[in-house]
């Protein structure tokens, strides 16, 4: 086995990533591995498989969310709609750029060994981070806006627009790329298609340098540990104003009413709370293991090593982000009664409904 081994510049033990070279130290050194390695060796083994699935379902699903968004009646309001379109777009885009472009070749090195000759992993860099900040920030920008159109009924009117939502998500946009500029610098062009310390080579002043420590820390601090902080406190204030405003409602209509009256605004408040609610768990329950293995990476580097966590943590806090960008349009399906039912017609008859969108647009 040691002949298989990787070392990177810092002497960082790395298994040489070939699935028969897994399944058969697996097999033959099992009772001689420690559980840590055993459980990396099955989650390698595991995303030989998850990760192109993952891209063949992950690709089309927001492809055919995008279409539904746009040119569909999909019982949702227009700025709801732009929202939840750019969340699609920004979790094309991760797709694109961190499992067809990062993953894939990560654990099918021997296939994509041709990266090593093209020099943009800089450029790489900065637009799969971009993208992934994208990703996260649009969903904290949307839980602000249920959050604005729930509790905030005189801010309501003038925030929740689309014209406001779309300066809300171009803003965010700008703003993430600016931000990720710095990976350009940080990293060198070289693919080093390795998970540790990134899929870059760096230099070691670079990786030894407090500055870009730092930096790096701030990154993962802005995202994902600050909006799971965010959208948690944004959630708690929606559902304590609903408790709050729906028993004095139950009340309202009880006296003037009596009982057993519909109320079709509680409902349709009560569809968009759950769609809500779902999105931000998913997000939450999702980045949690990746947010967690990141920050510890960082403060482990620095000196604080009170703690440890095995490798496999980071492989499986990367599938599990990238799921979350796959989730998003079962969400909607579940939900949303005309998405679903936009949906079905679309995967029934995909050719005449973009005839259709042409023939509209024209």
């Amino acid at each position: 086995m040691d002949q298989n081994l990787i070392t990177t510049d810092w002497n960082y033990p790395t298994l040489d990533r070939t699935l028969s070279l897994y399944v058969w130290y697996l097999t033959t050194n099992y009772d001689q591995s420690s559980l840590s390695l055993r459980i990396l060796l099955v989650v390698y083994i595991i995303q030989y498989f998850y990760y192109p699935f993952l891209a063949i379902i992950g690709v089309p699903v927001n492809v055919v969310t995008i279409y539904v968004l746009l040119y569909k009646d999909c019982g949702l309001s227009p700025c709801v709609r732009r929202y939840l379109g750019a969340m699609a777009v920004a979790d094309l885009l991760v797709i694109i750029f961190d499992l067809i472009l990062r993953q894939i070749p990560i654990v099918y090195d021997e296939q994509f060994d041709f990266l090593f000759s093209i020099p943009v992993c800089n450029i790489h860099a900065v637009l799969l981070y971009a993208a992934t900040d994208c990703s996260v920030w649009f969903t904290v920008t949307f839980t602000f806006d249920r959050f604005v159109a729930i509790c905030c009924q005189k801010l309501k009117s003038k925030y929740c627009s689309e014209k406001t939502a779309a300066v809300v998500l171009g803003t965010v946009t700008v703003l993430s790329c600016l931000k990720n500029i710095f990976w350009y610098f940080m990293l060198t062009a070289r693919y080093q298609l390795l998970y540790l310390p990134w899929f870059c080579y760096v230099t070691v002043d670079v990786y030894s340098s407090h500055v870009w420590a730092t930096i790096e820390f701030l990154h993962h601090i802005l995202n994902p540990a600050l909006p799971f902080l965010l959208i948690l406190l944004l959630n708690v204030f929606t559902v304590r104003h609903i408790l709050v405003t729906s028993r004095a409602r139950r009340r309202l209509r009880a006296h003037i009413n009596g009982d057993g009256q519909c109320d079709t605004e509680m409902q349709n408040r009560k569809k968009s709370i759950i769609l809500l609610f779902v999105i931000s768990a998913n997000f939450i329950l999702l980045w949690s293991t990746l947010m967690l293995f990141s920050i510890w990476y960082r403060m482990w580097n620095i000196g604080y090593q009170a703690v440890h966590l095995d490798n496999f943590v980071q492989d499986l806090g990367f599938m599990l982000q990238l799921l979350s960008c796959c989730t998003n349009t079962a969400i909607y399906a579940v939900t949303q009664t005309k998405f679903r039912q936009q949906l079905k017609n679309v995967l029934k008859h995909p050719f005449n409904q973009i005839h259709q969108s042409i023939k509209f647009t024209h």
